[in-house]
Order: C-alpha cells, then sequence, then structure tokens
C-alpha cells in the first residue's frame, strides 16, 4: 500500500464540524493507501498560488521527505496552477478530492457504460491540468506553411484528449439511448419501479439482496462499493412484484463534474415510481448525509417525486438511541438489512405509496370481449382472475392513464 498523508484547511471562522475529514480517510483506504498523518491546517484565507501557505507546505515537503511519503491528499479541489507550485515544493504525488475519487471510481466501474463515464471524468479532470516541457516537445513538420517549430506536444496532446471526450461523449450519448430504450422495455411490462438511493456505505446493495433472497449485487463494507446499477425483481408477500434498482452512492463534496457524467446512471431516480432513500442509522453526521443526498436528488429531478425515507443499520443502536431516532424521524422506516428487521412495515409502506399511483382496479370482462385481457395484461398487473358465467373476473393495479384507456376500450368495443 502506497502511504499518504492529508491536508484538510478550515478557515478562522469557520466553526462548524467537518465530518469530510474522516470520510476523506475513508476514501483513502478504499483507494488501496494507508494515511500515517493528517495535517488540520486554520487560515484566514485560502492562498490563490499554493491553496495552503508556503511556510506549511515547506513543512509537509519536510515531513514527505523524512517518512517516505508518497502521495500528499486535499480534501479540497486545487487548481492546476496550485497543483504545479505545490508539486515544486512536495516532493510526491498531489491528489485532491476530486481525483482520488476518480481513482475509486475506476477501480469500481465493471460495465461499458461505467467505464466510459469514468474516462470522460477524468478526461475533463486532466484537460486544464496538461503541462508542456518547452521546446524539447516540440514536433517538426514539413511542407508548405507548416515549416518552423510545428506544433508543440502539449498542444497535440491537448487536441487529442478533446477528440478522445468528443468520442466519448457520442458513445455515452449512444448508452443513454440504449438505456432508455431498456427502461422503455421495462415499463412496457406493468411492474412498478423502485429505485434504492442514497449516502455511499448506507447499505443499498445489501438491502437489494435481502429483499431479493440473493446475492445479486456486490454488497462490501467499503464507500463506492458498487458503481454500476443494478435491477432486480423483488417478490412482495402480498404477490405483488416489484423491480428494485441499485444506483451509485452519493458523498459530501461529490464532484460536479463526476453527477453530470453519471447522469444517465442516476437518472433511473428519476423515472422511478418511488425512491427509497436509504440512510444509515449508526452513523452521527445522519443530517449531513442526508441533506448531500437530497440536495443531488433535487438537482437531477427538480419536479420531485416520491421519496421514503429507510434508515438501516438498526441493528447496530440500542433500544434509547433508536427510540430517539424514530421521534426524531416521524414518517421513516426503520430496519436492518443484515437481520430482515422492519421489512414488514417496509413492504407495507412501499405498496401504500405506490397505490397511490398504481391503484388496485376490479372489471368484469364478458366473455364476447375476451380480447381485451390480453390489453389488460399489457397495461396493468394482474393480481387475480376466476371465470364466473357471466365473463372473467380481474384484479389488477394500473395506473390512472392505463386505467382510463382499458374503460375506453371495453366502452367503444
Amino acid at each position: 500500500m502506497e502511504r499518504a498523508l492529508t491536508v484538510s484547511v478550515r478557515l478562522k471562522n469557520d466553526f462548524d464540524k467537518d465530518s469530510s475529514v474522516e470520510e476523506l480517510i475513508r476514501l483513502c483506504d478504499t483507494a488501496g493507501c494507508e494515511v500515517v498523518e493528517c495535517f488540520n491546517v486554520r487560515m484566514e484565507n485560502y492562498n490563490p498560488a499554493m491553496y495552503i501557505g508556503s511556510g506549511k507546505a515547506e513543512e509537509i515537503g519536510r515531513y514527505v521527505a523524512e517518512n517516505g511519503i508518497d502521495a500528499v491528499v486535499f480534501n479540497e479541489d486545487i487548481t492546476p496552477a496550485q497543483q504545479k507550485n505545490l508539486e515544486e515544493a512536495i516532493p510526491c504525488k498531489i491528489i485532491d478530492r476530486t481525483r482520488l475519487i476518480l481513482d475509486i471510481f475506476a477501480q469500481r466501474a465493471r460495465t461499458k457504460e461505467g467505464r466510459l463515464q469514468v474516462e470522460l471524468a477524468q478526461l475533463n479532470y486532466l484537460l486544464p491540468r496538461l503541462s508542456g516541457r518547452g521546446a524539447a516537445m516540440m514536433q517538426q513538420k514539413g511542407g508548405i506553411g507548416m515549416r518552423g517549430p510545428g506544433e508543440r506536444k502539449l498542444e497535440y496532446d491537448r487536441r487529442k484528449i478533446r477528440k478522445r471526450i468528443a468520442k466519448l461523449e457520442q458513445d455515452i450519448e449512444s448508452v443513454q439511448r440504449e438505456r432508455s430504450v431498456r427502461r422503455g422495455q421495462r415499463t412496457a411490462v406493468p411492474v412498478p419501479q423502485v429505485a434504492l438511493a442514497g449516502y455511499t456505505n448506507a447499505g443499498k446493495s445489501t438491502l437489494l439482496n435481502a429483499l431479493t433472497g440473493r446475492e445479486s449485487a456486490y454488497a462490501d463494507d467499503k464507500l463506492f462499493a458498487t458503481l454500476d446499477p443494478t435491477s432486480r425483481k423483488v417478490h412482495f408477500p402480498s404477490g405483488i412484484n416489484m423491480v428494485f434498482t441499485d444506483t451509485v452512492g452519493f458523498i459530501q463534496k461529490l464532484p460536479h463534474g463526476l453527477v453530470s457524467a453519471f447522469r444517465a446512471t442516476l437518472e433511473e431516480t428519476k423515472f422511478a415510481d418511488l425512491v427509497l432513500h436509504v440512510a444509515d442509522a449508526s452513523s452521527d453526521e445522519i443530517e449531513e448525509q442526508s441533506s448531500t443526498v437530497m440536495s443531488i436528488l433535487n438537482e437531477i429531478n427538480p419536479e420531485g417525486g416520491e421519496i421514503l425515507r429507510v434508515f438501516n443499520k438498526c441493528d447496530e443502536l440500542g433500544p434509547l438511541k433508536l427510540n430517539a431516532l424514530k421521534k426524531r424521524f416521524e414518517g421513516a422506516v426503520f430496519i436492518s438489512a443484515k437481520t430482515g428487521e422492519g421489512f414488514d412495515e417496509l413492504f407495507k409502506r412501499v405498496e401504500e405509496i405506490i397505490a397511490r399511483k398504481w391503484k388496485r382496479r376490479l372489471l368484469k370482462i364478458p366473455y364476447a370481449k375476451n380480447y381485451l385481457i390480453k390489453e389488460i395484461y399489457s397495461r396493468g398487473l394482474v393480481l387475480s382472475r376466476s371465470d364466473t358465467p357471466e365473463g372473467t373476473d380481474l384484479c389488477f393495479m394500473a395506473t390512472e392513464g392505463n386505467w382510463q384507456s382499458v374503460k375506453k376500450k371495453l366502452l367503444l368495443s
């Protein structure tokens, strides 16, 4: 493992608790490096040239040289100019929060879509940070109008990266169209859609595995253990089937470029009938984490939608703390994906919310109009069917639009 030290800067007039420092250490561990020291710096203002003061940079540089540090990780984003100046003062790799998260995403991406989105985000991060080496990096070109120093290697690299970015954007648009087609195929089959969203390491993948009864999604006690979305059908005790989709986890200070790059993945929450906001009940930073998740969900879907807050890992809380949490967050569901505690209440609440859109309908189809049964199966979720002397009785769930369409055809036919 590489040895790293972290640097976190806080202004002197900022007295709020900063939980992102502990999170940065966990990010380093997830990326595969060992944090041996943390520098917490207090400043009046950020230094535009080096982000931190030159004196502190020299101090960190000495520590790096004396202790064999491989990388210095900053808790904030630093500009290309600041990174260049820091690299001159500190004899090791300089990494900011965005680059660290990008490295983790590159390790975790498994599908074609995930890898494309990671590469796009990495190139957009790299482009302004390219630096040349002067005349030694020039390319000589011959021909009329091409004599002279020619194109610098730096300019060539930038042009090459821009072409690759344009190609990736086209490929991602193609993937988005494919995802849209798959989403259309899922919605064509009348099954309610439920998306799992929440802070990273809140237990979304573990919950999906528990609901499906099999290890259908990779789950681990790490940040961003899963990156690519996973959709699985969940059978409810009442007999209803719903499709649950596990999405990428969120994090404090999630770079805006990553939100943009993973918009195709995150849009699963936009088209779902219900979003389960899964939170870690054992975390001391519930408010901050919930605020982070809600701000990103609102950015993806400004119109809003049905959201049910679900607190996971309740088995790690004592009775007093759990009761205090229930009083603090009335209306939420409290579960343990590990033990199955609270699943009955979760199923009940999900069905109640879905029923507002997918309402139960009763309809008798005369035998003379039996051809409409196929239409009902294609537009609704049939719960029961019985044949009587007068016709076929159907109990099914359907949205208001599909229900009106079926009734119209029944009346006109």
